[in-house]
């Protein structure tokens, strides 16, 4: 951060003992965003690089996304707009077909859209997903979801994702995505703009 910049904090960001405890008693993420040294905490989105802010939200979600851990998913890549995440076919996920459920498929490709359109940090939904099976997955199969943003717009998101075995489409997806309020990773120092 440069000097310039670090001077503008301070002047949007009141940091006297009083302000910051009046502060802090009222926002138990404010609370968290102070380091334990008595810094002043700065907006998030000014410190972190895009990449780095991503990775932060993603990190955040999948503290809370015991779905996605309880499968077996990994995330392999994050990036703004982008996620991609992996998982094994295991036997319980397998149907009568003795292939693949379509099911774990597509949530698969939805934790991907996912993490990807929360990693702007703004907290997104799903508001709507279309998916097509090309190809079935069989037991033991790794499958690969890349999910990429298309449009962001307001608090509307289109992203596409797709699942692959080794390079080879199993499936498409493309998911609608809306955002819902708050934010990921916490962005101290936004009430300065309000008052």
């Amino acid at each position: 951060m440069t000097s310039r910049m670090n001077g503008q904090f301070k002047r949007l960001v009141p940091t006297g003992p009083a302000i910051r405890e009046k502060r802090l008693a009222s926002d138990p993420d404010r609370q968290a965003a102070l380091d334990v040294s008595g810094a002043t905490a700065v907006n998030v989105k000014a410190t972190l690089s895009p990449d780095d802010l991503a990775r932060a939200c993603a990190d955040a979600m999948w503290k809370e996304d015991d779905a996605s851990k309880g499968l077996g998913m990994e995330i392999l890549q994050i990036k703004p707009g982008e996620a991609t995440l992996a998982m094994s076919i295991k036997p319980h996920m397998v149907n009568g077909h003795g292939i693949a459920h379509g099911g774990f498929i597509f949530l698969l490709a939805d934790s991907a859209f996912a993490f990807a359109c929360n990693s702007h940090n703004e907290r997104a939904v799903a508001a709507q997903c279309n998916i097509s099976f090309i190809r079935p997955g069989k037991l033991g199969d790794r499958l690969m979801a890349v999910a990429r943003e298309i449009s962001r717009t307001g608090r509307s998101g289109i992203y596409d994702i797709r699942v692959t075995v080794d390079g080879t489409a199993i499936a498409e997806m493309r998911g609608h995505s809306r955002t819902i309020g708050g934010a990921w990773v916490p962005a101290a120092g936004a009430d300065a703009k309000s008052k």
